[in-house]
């Protein structure tokens, strides 16, 4: 737009001060009104991706943290909610540009279902889900519904171990199980009395991770071939990524051994450990 020379000077002035407001203010997504029902939706989101842990990694797609998050859209959207493209994905960053994306995704689709249906496909259409999406997005309804059923906080700093790691010996038959929910969305499983996981790990604290439900069942806990604990992982509700079982210890090289008792209810699972030195 062509400016009378006489009023170049004050509408430079206008520029640059509107220019300052949009930099102190931020992106202007950021001030949109938030949705109704939005925390209990990130909470329902956050149980169904990654079980509430803000470390988890999908080893095979590279979505981490509690909303699991694609590497290939961090960047935009962190320079859209936080003002940096290069922010680290802390659990406070990752919050905030949950709630940043939602709260647009909200705006632009009307219904948390729709949100949810987008969030796993990346898809805006409003019907001719697949059976799997309507499973997904019903789960996520459910706990928005109901609540989840504990406060979700940041996982636990440290050295995650996968099932698969070398680091963790079997015996008996132990299968693979997939979800969503799991850490790298794989489980290893026995329901056989007597078969055994046994983490071999140096450090002080050390955490089990695996999903609790209607059809898991009882394992033994040992720590460096002493007894410590009978762990019962049935619930009423399924819970993909649970703290099952954790211990501190002296500092040194130590094995935590799991051993399935079978029963009505057989099925255990290992998801991950949690080593913190």
């Amino acid at each position: 737009m062509r400016v009378p020379s006489g009023r170049r000077s004050a509408a430079a002035m206008v520029i640059l001060s509107m220019t300052l407001i949009v930099a102190l203010i931020g992106p202007a997504t950021v001030l949109a009104k938030a949705p109704p029902g939005l925390q209990r939706f990130k909470d329902a989101i956050g149980k169904v991706e990654s079980g509430g842990n803000y470390h988890a990694r999908n080893k095979s797609s590279g979505a981490y943290g509690k909303y699991q998050i694609m590497p290939s859209n961090w960047p935009s959207w962190a320079k859209r909610y936080l003002g940096d493209s290069h922010a680290k994905q802390t659990p406070t960053n990752q919050e905030k540009v949950a709630s940043g994306k939602f709260t647009t995704l909200f705006h632009k689709l009307g219904s948390w279902r729709r949100v949810a249906f987008w969030w796993l496909t990346g898809s805006s259409r409003s019907s001719g889900w697949s059976s799997y999406a309507t499973r997904y997005v019903n789960k996520v309804m459910r706990l928005y519904k109901h609540g989840v059923s504990k406060p979700t906080k940041p996982g636990p700093t440290g050295k995650h171990v996968s099932e698969a790691s070398s680091a963790v010996a079997y015996t008996g038959t132990w299968r693979t199980a997939r979800h969503r929910g799991y850490a790298g969305d794989k489980v290893r499983y026995a329901t056989g009395a007597g078969a055994t996981a046994t983490l071999a790990f140096s450090g002080t604290k050390v955490t089990w991770y695996g999903p609790q439900g209607p059809t898991r069942g009882k394992a033994q806990v040992y720590i460096d071939g002493t007894y410590v604990k009978t762990v019962n992982l049935y619930r009423r509700g399924f819970h993909a990524h649970a703290a099952v079982f954790r211990t501190t210890v002296a500092a040194g090289a130590h094995t935590l051994t799991i051993k399935v008792l079978g029963g009505s209810h057989p099925m255990v699972a290992v998801d991950e450990f949690v080593v913190v030195k």
